[in-house]
């Protein structure tokens, strides 16, 4: 089944444009003790979406606001999350603060846009929560706390545990529009990842193309589990990242499939936008009657391990073309579907694991 076009998708918002709706909606309760909904609010790139309260609550000093994070068609974590914004009145002279409450997580490591021991709200949401505020009368003197229900148990699905965000998740989004399957998104999340990797003085970082792969390059390379990327399809965001923020190693993991797309010059490892040239594979066999065969798994399942150890160094020599002028040591991985080390590659070639 083909995947349904883009333009049939439904965008939706991000966490950082909820939470500025239900900013801007306790901030106007607080100073003129009246609540409006819908409420709108003005993204970075000039669009004004609207957005319905789900509850509303206030006390002499403070107030309350939840806006029902809708993600669109997205398959994202926090679709349905009450986004929750208690704006109080805050010390003279202070500004804008922001907490994290229930459910929204604490940086504790370097390396995140945001110092360690603050709330995990990113520079953008914060920004346009801070414009809301100085937009509406008032005096601007406020504490922002945000709080998600059940968030604790949302950022363990996230890459957040990894990061070094405790707690909960993050109030995230840099234009307030979520792109149903965004590979943006991903992609940034593997920068932050080996920014967050560098900042902790870790050198060697492994990129997994899923789960399997990640748990046998851990178990085998000895990583920390900030030093583990999920890199998934796209081996050249990763790998461009790292050619200008280099560390000493990289591992790439993942496999057979995977990695033969990468032998054979994919830098994206995604079904719909790249395939296994099998006549390619069944050449490098020496068993051209191969090319019959219906995947690459079949293929190296008649051709025998040599050939994992082949692909193994020609994926690798693909990654070295994408990190060319670097001093970056580069090895790769092959890992079975039953969770065994099939193959590696490293400047000494290929080999198979016994």
């Amino acid at each position: 089944m083909r995947a349904k076009p883009q333009s049939d998708l439904r965008t939706g918002f991000t966490t950082g444009a909820c939470a500025t709706a239900a900013t801007r909606a306790a901030y106007l309760a607080l100073t003129t003790g009246s609540w409006i909904s819908p409420v709108e609010i003005i993204l970075p790139k000039g669009q004004r979406p609207s957005f319905e309260l789900a509850e509303t609550e206030q006390g002499p000093d403070w107030a309350r606001a939840v806006v029902q994070k809708d993600a669109g068609d997205d398959p994202d974590v926090t679709h349905g999350a009450l986004i929750c914004v208690k704006v109080s009145f805050g010390p003279t002279g202070e500004g804008v603060r922001f907490r994290a409450g229930p459910g929204v997580g604490t940086v504790t490591r370097p390396g995140l846009p945001i110092a360690p021991g603050e709330a995990a709200i990113n520079p953008v949401p914060r920004r346009m929560m801070e414009a809301v505020i100085a937009q509406e009368p008032g005096p601007g003197d406020v504490i922002i706390e945000i709080s998600v229900p059940g968030g604790a148990a949302l950022a363990k699905k996230t890459w957040n545990p990894r990061l070094g965000i405790e707690g909960g998740i993050s109030i995230l989004g840099t234009t307030g529009i979520v792109r149903p399957y965004s590979c943006a998104a991903w992609i940034a999340s593997i920068h932050r990842g080996i920014d967050v990797a560098r900042a902790n003085g870790e050198m060697h970082v492994a990129g997994s193309t899923g789960a399997t792969s990640e748990r046998v390059a851990q178990i085998h390379l000895g990583l920390p589990d900030h030093a583990m990327l999920d890199m998934g399809d796209f081996a050249g965001g990763m790998l461009k990242y790292l050619r200008r923020h280099p560390v000493a190693r990289v591992t790439v993991a993942g496999g057979f499939g995977k990695l033969t797309k990468l032998a054979q010059g994919a830098l994206d490892l995604h079904s719909s936008r790249s395939q296994v040239d099998l006549r390619q594979l069944a050449d490098w066999a020496g068993r051209p009657e191969l090319e019959g065969c219906n995947t690459a798994m079949e293929v190296l399942s008649v051709a025998g391990p040599l050939l994992a150890a082949d692909v193994a160094r020609r994926g690798r020599l693909t990654a070295l073309e994408v990190l060319k002028g670097t001093d970056i040591e580069l090895d790769t991985l092959i890992v079975g579907r039953d969770g065994r080390l099939q193959a590696w590659a490293d400047a000494d070639g290929g080999h198979v694991f016994a």
